[in-house]
């Protein structure tokens, strides 16, 4: 298999699929720039080497329609002033057939987003799952997706994935592309190579104990990566939201606190499953509850299993904190995935930054610890932290579903 560091990219011209899916604020400034920044060494070895560059992204969910609020036009600017060299624009991805061919070596040709059109994704729009006609009108979308594909093709000597946060999608970019490269002229780009390894080690190489440190509000959108976890982890913390629906299913009283009613069953089975399999599973014991969901709410300590009516838990308490860090700090491989608390909340960040800290002292000490997925990231990022564990990950969902033992498209698609 080809790898960005062996090839030559002299003379050849390179479309690399990136995640530039950035936040923007309403004026169409960019608020976080991480996902541009990790993609500058794949996108500088090609123009180093003497290639002309071709970049392609999706930004947000147009849902295959021409939307100005989600152009790629707006990041333009921002993309030549990362790579230090000019950036030309193609308004119409499918049609930029001329501006690929007179790129000259060391140009670079930022193209719209893709999903402007649906085939990108490759879903037939306008037409419900329920619809006898639906079989039929995905067959011929597939088709024209293929037909993008080759079209994305058209413009370039080689394809380079880089774009990790969506290497879980089998769509036109990011995997079905892949087909009209030999396989001497497709690769993995070095945030996809990274990604892949942090994978990797968390998955086949582990070090003892692991501890993975699931958060976030709910448990239904974790509940593949748990299962799959329990049968590699020590511990298993789990925090933020999903601790109330814990509570309640064990009997517990919640007041205002979030909660998955339709998922007490699950709850009461992940926790059986645990003792079964000999995991350290690890809940909130206590809370800072609000009687209001703001920054400037009043705040109790109480505990999780026991909150008074007209208030809701919203950070992990000091008993709680404690029992994690107990857990987190003498580990040797550590997976965060998901915040304790409303941590967007100054006054709410508590949990999360007892997590944090505690995943820096067991760096510091040796331990793999790998972060991943947007609140999380966001957590270390706001903690000024991100430099102090051993790996960040850009990709949430991809994260998730390679943790899960699934295999992800866009890898597949290079690695056949």
């Amino acid at each position: 298999m080809a790898t960005i560091d062996n090839y030559n990219f002299n003379g050849k011209k390179a479309i690399v699929r990136v995640d530039f899916n950035v936040p923007l604020d309403e004026n169409g400034n960019i608020t976080d720039d991480t996902r541009i920044r990790g993609a500058l060494p794949t996108l500088k070895k090609i123009l180093n080497d003497g290639g002309s560059l071709i970049i392609m992204s999706h930004m947000g969910k147009p849902k295959g329609k021409v939307n100005p609020k989600f152009s790629l036009s707006q990041i333009k600017d921002a993309v030549a002033k990362a790579l230090g060299t000019d950036v030309k624009f193609a308004p119409d991805c499918a049609n930029a057939a001329e501006a690929a061919a007179s790129l000259k070596p060391g140009e670079v040709l930022l193209l719209e987003n893709l999903r402007f059109y649906p085939e990108e994704e490759g879903k037939p729009v306008g037409i419900d799952k329920a619809d006898p006609a639906y079989e039929d009108a995905k067959k011929e979308m597939k088709a024209r997706q293929k037909e993008f594909a080759k079209t994305l093709a058209s413009y370039a000597d080689v394809y380079v994935n880089d774009a990790f946060g969506t290497a879980h999608r089998k769509h036109a970019s990011t995997a079905v592309i892949a087909d009209y490269f030999s396989a001497d002229n497709k690769m993995l780009g070095y945030l996809m190579e990274k990604e892949v390894k942090a994978v990797d080690n968390i998955l086949s190489d582990i070090k003892r104990p692991f501890t993975a440190i699931m958060g976030g509000s709910k448990v239904s959108t974790k509940i593949g990566i748990i299962e799959n976890l329990m049968d590699k982890v020590d511990n298993l913390i789990l925090c933020g939201g999903m601790t109330y629906t814990f509570a309640k299913a064990q009997g517990g009283k919640i007041g205002q606190s979030i909660v998955e009613d339709d998922k007490l069953d699950l709850a009461l089975d992940i926790i059986k499953k645990a003792k079964e399999k000999g995991v350290n599973l690890i809940l909130g014991t206590d809370c800072v509850a609000a009687d209001a969901f703001s920054n400037d709410a009043n705040t109790m300590i109480c505990p999780s299993n026991d909150i008074p009516d007209g208030w809701e838990g919203l950070d992990a308490g000091p008993e709680t904190r404690k029992r994690f860090a107990d857990a987190i700090e003498p580990s040797k491989t550590i997976l965060w995935n998901g915040p304790a608390g409303v941590f967007e909340f100054d006054n709410f960040t508590a949990g999360s930054r007892a997590i944090a800290d505690a995943i820096v002292k067991a760096t510091e000490n040796g331990a793999f610890s790998l972060v991943g997925g947007g609140d999380s990231v966001a957590c270390v990022n706001k903690f000024g932290l991100a430099d102090q564990v051993s790996y960040v990950s850009t990709g949430g969902g991809a994260l998730l579903e390679a943790i899960e033992g699934k295999v992800l498209p866009g890898v597949a698609a290079i690695k056949g």
